[in-house]
């Protein structure tokens, strides 16, 4: 980690350029991130000593929790999913949507009953956690990487765990969300060891954004 500057690590695509926007609406930009032709991997405003990266939402929490990042900017999906050692400290109220259990309506009573059932998700953790801690209901977890929906249908699995918007494909495909596991929106997480030592800077930019939102 850089001495003096902070280093703030952002999940790529629409999750960044929102919290850019509400970091804008602070007082804090970085121009340099305005160019979408830059292959730079690495953006740095020199006047605020701070730094910004984007990477995979999945890689944001291991970038903060090994300190390579001092904070960062990625869904609570992604938090609960990787399970890592930081704070989490500020929801910022975008990119909302739901973790549910789906399935086709026949589904229910299976939920209703805690019947031993198959479960597809890309989120492995999130679903057990659920089942086993929550539900006390004894299921099967699959993982898949693909099309979760397809699970049910070509019967891989009685439900799957996964993250609602719209609900259309759902719809579209004889599903539905059955149970919500939880709710979503973009989180920022905190190392631990930058929330001591950069106490000031961070809860700063903190009580910023909360009065902000």
């Amino acid at each position: 980690m850089l001495e003096g500057y902070l280093t703030v690590a952002l999940a790529k695509g629409r999750l960044a350029k929102k919290t850019m926007e509400l970091f804008e609406k602070i007082g804090i930009t970085c121009r340099e991130m305005e160019d979408e032709k830059t292959r730079k991997l690495i953006f740095v405003n020199e006047e605020l000593k701070m730094r910004f990266f984007l990477a995979k939402a999945n890689d944001v929490p291991t970038y903060v929790e090994y300190g390579a990042a001092d904070m960062g900017v990625v869904g609570k999906d992604t938090i609960a999913e990787e399970n890592r050692a930081l704070y989490e400290v500020l929801d910022l109220g975008f990119g909302k949507c739901r973790m549910c259990v789906c399935g086709p309506a026949s589904a229910k009573k299976l939920l209703l009953n805690h019947e031993q059932i198959r479960v597809a998700t890309k989120y492995p953790l999130i679903a057990k956690s659920y089942f086993n801690d929550q539900k006390h209901q004894t299921v099967e977890i699959i993982k898949l990487n693909g099309s979760i929906e397809l699970a049910p249908i070509v019967g891989l699995s009685e439900v799957i765990v996964d993250i609602v918007e719209t609900g259309s494909t759902l719809r579209e495909n004889g599903l539905e969300a059955l149970e919500e596991v939880m709710p979503l929106s973009a989180r920022v997480i905190v190392n631990r060891v930058s929330m001591k030592r950069e106490n000031e800077r961070i809860t700063a930019i903190i009580k910023k954004l909360k009065e902000c939102i």
